[in-house]
């Protein structure tokens, strides 16, 4: 189980991505999954797909490990398509009773599929990338302008970077307990669908306590250190835009500007 979840762990490396500053990351996750849910014709999938793929390439992380991400996701992808196949209006393919496939459901189950693959492998990427330490950073800089306001830059940042880190931990965390429930024979690969469920009540009782155990863990290591918060804190280590942000931004822009302006090209 561990290995399938991407989303909140690091891999180490010097490619372009990781020398990146996190806010550019940050900014540009965020345009690229604006975009990809305002793409539509089959040229833009081509080009919103040849830029994922380009940035695995360029990320320098092996692709068999960014798919993982995909595999806790498969249920819901092939619900989704289902639902698009039979339950959009269209031309008919094939008529079962009462129900009907589509083309026009075909095509849309294609895209969202695609669509939804690239929006995993875009947020896995800007994690693998980033240490928790560093996104924090990028995310309390980007905040920094609401302070005049009264949002709660740091502290904003802090949770969420604390949540990030922690997926993979209780990630490991359940899959130590189902073992461990396993090995006293608990079973939850058989019967139906309600049974399974019933039998996952053995986990999560285990698991809530494990969290909220941890938690006050934290808590406490966090007072013992004296922490208070971003007020007057220093960093060994600042982030800064550096040329290559500047270079990544322009060609960016430039591609995100070919790709939406396509449909206005005949």
């Amino acid at each position: 189980m561990i290995g399938n979840i991407t989303l909140g762990q690091y891999v180490p490396g010097n490619s372009i991505l990781h020398r990146l500053d996190p806010r550019t990351k940050i900014i540009w996750t965020g345009l690229l999954m604006v975009a990809t849910f305002m793409i539509n014709t089959w040229q833009e999938y081509v080009m919103m797909g040849a830029l994922t793929i380009v940035l695995l390439i360029v990320s320098g992380i092996p692709i068999k490990q960014t798919l993982k991400g995909l595999k806790p996701l498969l249920f819901i992808l092939a619900i989704t398509a289902l639902l698009n196949i039979f339950l959009t209006s269209g031309t008919p393919v094939l008529i079962i009773g009462p129900v009907k496939m589509t083309h026009e459901g075909i095509i849309s189950a294609i895209k969202l599929f695609f669509r939804l693959v690239m929006l995993v492998i875009t947020a896995s990427l800007m994690t693998l990338t980033t240490t928790p330490m560093t996104m924090t950073d990028g995310i309390e800089k980007l905040l920094k302008p609401l302070e005049r306001i009264g949002v709660p830059a740091h502290e904003i940042a802090m949770m969420m970077s604390i949540a990030l880190r922690f997926i993979p931990t209780l990630m490991e965390e359940t899959e130590r307990i189902m073992k461990a429930q396993a090995s006293r024979g608990a079973d939850f690969d058989t019967g139906s669908i309600f049974s399974r469920i019933k039998s996952f009540i053995p986990v999560l009782v285990p698991l809530f306590v494990s969290a909220f155990k941890r938690a006050d863990e934290l808590a406490e290591a966090m007072e013992s250190r004296c922490y208070h918060g971003g007020k007057g804190r220093t960093r060994l280590k600042s982030i800064h835009f550096t040329y290559l942000d500047g270079m990544v931004t322009i060609v960016g822009l430039l591609y995100l500007v070919l790709l939406l302006g396509i449909r206005f090209i005949k």
